[in-house]
């Protein structure tokens, strides 16, 4: 969570050697893949129960985040022990339940879930442009952590706004902001454990989960908005 806000070491190349780059690198394409199952699982628990209505509203939001940064916190101090993976597992179930409540709204149009499969096959598209473009680029991207992170902290500010104005256009703008910030945040990551700048498979794969979660809803909400077709 700390390189949301800060960029953590700005020398190229962090002094670690490729191949434990590169098992850094594997171990956290495979946890992140692990990590969708508790997630799916998380989503279908979530529209079948009516918990995801938990999630709505100003109480809701308080209970996200209390949720959230609580697990962010567990992970963080777990993240060297063999309880972490099952930790961030956990995380990923809570943020599937959160995310059960945009997919019920979405699953109530008629074409609900061709909506909710191209926003997945969009956000897997994305990731895969941003982690190959991490691969061939040869400058250092460090300096980007610092503007990103003041991007999510504006976002959220204004996400936080919007949710009392209720403004259809300010959610339009929210998405379309959140899908490039994050978007820029995949590249960011991938080429911080690339350049062996995260050396913690746990940590990194923390960072792209929350990168793809973001891009995922976000363009759920934009097909919602454009093509969300009623009976």
């Amino acid at each position: 969570m700390n390189d949301r806000i800060t960029t953590l070491g700005t020398s190229f190349g962090y002094g670690i050697s490729a191949e434990q780059r590169n098992k850094v690198l594997r171990n956290t394409y495979w946890l992140l893949s692990l990590s969708l199952v508790p997630t799916v699982l998380g989503a279908w628990v979530g529209v079948a129960s009516g918990v995801g209505q938990l999630f709505s509203g100003g109480l809701g939001m308080i209970l996200f985040l209390a949720g959230a940064f609580g697990f962010i916190y567990a992970i963080e101090k777990t993240k060297n022990s063999a309880a972490g993976v099952p930790v961030l597992l956990g995380f990923t179930f809570f943020m599937g339940l959160m995310l059960s409540r945009m997919i019920g709204m979405t699953l109530g149009f008629t074409n609900g879930p061709e909506l909710i499969m191209t926003a997945f096959g969009g956000t897997a598209g994305v990731f895969v442009v941003m982690a190959s473009m991490a691969t061939v680029i040869k400058r250092d991207l460090s300096g980007m952590g610092k503007w990103l992170g003041v991007g999510v902290i504006v976002l959220l500010v204004a996400s936080v706004i919007n949710m009392f104005v209720g403004s259809s256009a300010g959610m339009l703008a929210l998405s379309v902001a959140s899908i490039g910030i994050f978007s820029a945040y995949m590249l960011y990551d991938v080429k911080r454990i690339i350049d062996g700048g995260e050396t913690n498979y746990i940590t990194a794969t923390l960072a792209l989960y929350l990168d793809i979660i973001n891009v995922f809803q976000s363009l759920l909400a934009l097909l919602g908005i454009f093509g969300g077709e009623r009976e």
